[in-house]
């Protein structure tokens, strides 16, 4: 639904959802101009879409905004949570890890509904505008509220609107491309992943910083303000964006297609594993934030605070993400056929070692001993090169094996693998708890747990996917 508001009120113009009426004022009489959208790419521009620099900086604010709000959550919950009168009533370590997870998990579950709303009701411009403005009332919330009670409402919305525009806004960036710039499509998508870990990497750095010292409104209110700057970004470029328009009933019809769910049961056989690879690397936002507190964090004299160090991941995708491609990738082409399944494979072992090492890790820090934080650099190493040849992987491969019709709903669809990973992690946080505030998986032998978990799961990953049967559908030729 249009909602259109009037321009003498300042600072309300993005409200607009459909178009915004441009007016001549003559005499008494006020004139309506309405600019028209842009339905479909130019089809002899060969430069740049002239949208794109609005996606990149929305993208850039946007995950700002997500990843410095998340990189506190686990401290504030534990440290800085109030009751209604303003007394500390924290959560136990336990108890924090669980709605952490549940959190994350709901956040992607939500993309589902995005892809519904935006594919067969609203459209991808208007389905992220509106979710956009709940995503800023959800920070706010937490920056207003420093109880359970802000806290449930703030992670609800956020969840609601970070979630819903997750497959509308690189879905919509390949919109933006006719015929003539097509080959440019890969190096735009290089920019916006540079800017979604670009973003991250800041907001890990800055946002812990401000918590520390100058309380949850502040950190929580700087990525509120982010994420209003990336929504007045977006809409400054709703007349340069190409607006694909909703495809309705037929999307839902072809969805629901017998053809339809075969392709996503086959995906779903391999995403119950890649679920599992979830569970353990969302505990970079938790529990190796907890394990984090209790060592040596003083690198080249400089002291990290915990919830900072988990900047290294964003860090090392920049880093690692060419030299996979470029170099690590052609050389083992060359000892084996690397296969997407074989790159996955890989991945969740790697998975193990890096638990492993942070099982151990939490072993000397049980016996009282303080080993320095780069044993955990270690293993955020080799856990983000499993991030690479998982993540990326999975990404490039659901692509391929979606047909064209079902192209945005399959990313909604993968995304699940990784909402599922983490309510599994937060059911076993609550399940733990004992009624004491003790828990049943004390210290390392929490890590051990998942760590033994990866690894059966690995194996059975090795084993399934020898049945696999693969399709490529590329744009030249899925009909």
């Amino acid at each position: 639904m249009a909602l259109a508001l009037s321009p003498t009120v300042p600072g309300l113009k993005f409200f607009v959802l459909l178009k915004k009426p441009q007016f001549t004022v003559k005499s008494k009489l006020i004139k309506y101009d309405m600019k028209p959208y842009k339905h479909e790419p130019e089809p002899n521009l060969t430069s740049l879409p002239t949208g794109i620099p609005y996606i990149i900086a929305n993208e850039a604010a946007e995950r700002f905004s997500y990843y410095g709000m998340r990189a506190i959550l686990v401290v504030f919950m534990t440290q800085y949570l109030t009751d209604s009168t303003g007394v500390a009533a924290v959560m136990s370590e336990q108890e924090a890890q669980g709605y952490f997870h549940l959190f994350v998990s709901a956040v992607y579950f939500m993309p589902i509904l995005g892809a519904l709303v935006s594919d067969g009701l609203l459209g991808k411009y208007r389905t992220i505008i509106l979710l956009s403005l709940v995503y800023c009332l959800g920070h706010f919330a937490l920056a207003l509220d420093n109880t359970r009670m802000g806290l449930l409402l703030g992670q609800s919305l956020i969840a609601l609107g970070a979630g819903g525009i997750k497959p509308c806004v690189s879905a919509h960036v390949g919109d933006q491309f006719g015929p003539a710039n097509r080959h440019l499509i890969g190096n735009v998508f290089s920019w916006f992943y540079f800017a979604i870990n670009f973003g991250a990497f800041a907001a890990m750095l800055i946002i812990p910083w401000l918590l520390d010292r100058y309380g949850p409104s502040l950190a929580f209110g700087i990525p509120g303000l982010l994420m209003l700057i990336a929504t007045l970004a977006f809409w400054s470029g709703r007349y340069q964006f190409v607006h694909i328009k909703p495809a309705g009933m037929t999307f839902i019809k072809e969805m629901f297609s017998q053809f339809g769910m075969a392709t996503l049961g086959k995906l779903a056989s391999v995403y119950a594993f890649i679920a599992i690879f979830w569970a353990l690397f969302e505990q970079i936002g938790s529990s190796w934030i907890l394990q984090a507190q209790k060592m040596d964090r003083v690198i080249l004299g400089i002291e990290f605070l915990p919830s900072q160090i988990q900047a290294t991941n964003p860090l090392l995708i920049m880093l690692l993400t060419p030299l996979f491609t470029y170099v690590v990738y052609p050389r083992l082409n060359n000892l084996l056929a690397l296969t997407d399944v074989k790159k996955m494979a890989i991945g969740l072992f790697l998975t193990v070692i890096a638990f492993a090492i942070a099982s151990t890790i939490q072993m000397q820090l049980d016996r009282g001993s303080i080993p320095n934080i780069i044993w955990q650099l270690i293993a955020y190493l080799i856990l983000t090169s499993a991030e690479v040849m998982v993540s990326i992987t999975c990404l490039e491969f659901s692509y391929h094996q979606a047909p064209k019709t079902m192209k945005s709903f399959v990313m909604a669809f993968y995304l699940l693998s990784i909402a599922t990973g983490n309510l599994f992690t937060s059911a076993v946080n609550f399940f733990i708890q004992n009624p004491d505030g003790t828990s049943k998986l004390q210290g390392a032998s929490y890590f051990w747990f998942f760590t033994i978990l990866m690894l059966i799961t690995t194996i059975l990953f090795l084993w399934t996917s020898s049945h696999f049967r693969k399709y490529n559908y590329f744009p030249n030729n899925d009909g």
